[in-house]
């Protein structure tokens, strides 16, 4: 196995200079580095990570902390966290908190345990703790997802932790407005689990929609689905159960459309002839339903994307002022509204 001194020996340098090159310490000269980098691929040198972390102060790990990783949509953010995490140079360790405010405190607690340079955490309805732990240990951090009001209770103190996100006040607004034009007056929503910044948005991106086509809000057709498949179905069961139920529904996630749809089946509702659904976040077979399904798609693999960004320049530059980055969505225009079997169309929302 080669070693550091056989890596020095083969591009003619110092050990120090070879040191200087892995844990960019000092500045070397372009073609002194390339020398170097030369040498370790022909070799097939493998530096010692921990040594290095002794030096530097630091592991190129990066902890991951979001729920229910099988859900197409944080999958695909964990994708492009890997992704955009390993072109850098650091590694991953992922965590699932289980949107649990005290599993989650754990899990971070574990990560930053392990070392990690920084962490990306999708938040739980109830981050309180969470917020008191990353502020504690001084533990670089990006939220994704979902917002947070990261400034300490009852203080004019700044925002303090980077934040991105995709917009959901404007695409949720589109998907009531489109049914709105296509004659529904009575138009429900199965929205998420209270405390999420999503659901608050998500929700008043319904109202919004509503107030835009010359709508009423009525409280009767707004249902929690506490953002899981299981409330879902209860929460379109009772919409369903109403003297005057809507003739169209909007669901806040993914997850919950399958809930909505499981209920829709099992009680003989036709969509979109019996009512027509439209749904926040797309995934890979929304396609593929009968009727396809005019869905929201969020820029997932982007939001990952755009965390490990954030996170490597606070690593960088740990003094600079907090961002909250906001992605926009895609509306794509398929046939569960009731609209013509054509290809569907993709529209930007910004």
């Amino acid at each position: 196995m080669a070693t550091m001194a056989d890596v020095a020996r083969s591009a003619g340098v110092s050990v120090a200079t070879v040191s200087h090159v892995l844990n960019d310490t000092r500045p070397v000269r372009p073609d002194t580095r390339r020398a170097v980098l030369d040498a370790i691929d022909e070799l097939g040198y493998t530096p010692n990570t921990l040594a290095r972390s002794l030096v530097t102060a630091r592991t190129r790990s990066i902890g991951l902390a979001v729920s229910a990783i099988s859900n197409p949509y944080f999958t695909e953010i964990l994708q492009g966290v890997e992704a955009s995490a390993l072109e850098h140079g650091y590694g991953l360790l992922v965590a699932d908190p289980h949107d649990d405010p005290v599993h989650e405190r754990k899990a971070v607690q574990l990560l930053h345990e392990r070392r990690v340079d920084g962490v990306i955490v999708a938040p739980s309805a109830d981050p309180g703790g969470l917020l008191a732990l990353l502020a504690r240990h001084g533990v670089p951090t990006v939220f994704v997802d979902r917002l947070v009001d990261t400034a300490p209770a009852g203080t004019p103190a700044p925002q303090t932790f980077d934040q991105v996100c995709g917009e959901n006040v404007d695409p949720m607004a589109r998907l009531v407005t489109h049914l709105a034009e296509l004659g529904h007056h009575r138009i429900g929503l199965v929205a998420g689990r209270p405390g999420f910044s999503t659901t608050t948005e998500r929700t008043s991106g319904y109202r919004q929609g509503l107030a835009a086509a010359g709508l009423p809000y009525d409280e009767r057709l707004l249902a929690s689905g506490d953002s899981a498949a299981e409330g879902a179905e209860r929460a379109t069961t009772d919409l369903l159960s109403l003297a005057a139920p809507p003739t169209a529904l909007v669901t806040a996630n993914n997850t919950m459309t399958i809930g909505a749809l499981r209920t829709l089946r099992g009680r003989g509702v036709s969509v979109p002839d019996d009512l027509a659904l439209c749904c926040f976040d797309d995934f890979a077979w929304a396609d593929l339903f009968a009727p396809r399904l005019t869905a929201v798609s969020q820029p997932s693999r982007e939001i990952g994307t755009e965390a490990v960004r954030l996170l490597l320049e606070r690593l960088e530059d740990p003094g600079r002022p907090a961002r909250t980055v906001r992605l926009p969505g895609v509306f794509v225009h398929r046939t569960s509204c009731g609209c013509p079997d054509t290809p569907y169309r993709k529209e930007t929302d910004s």
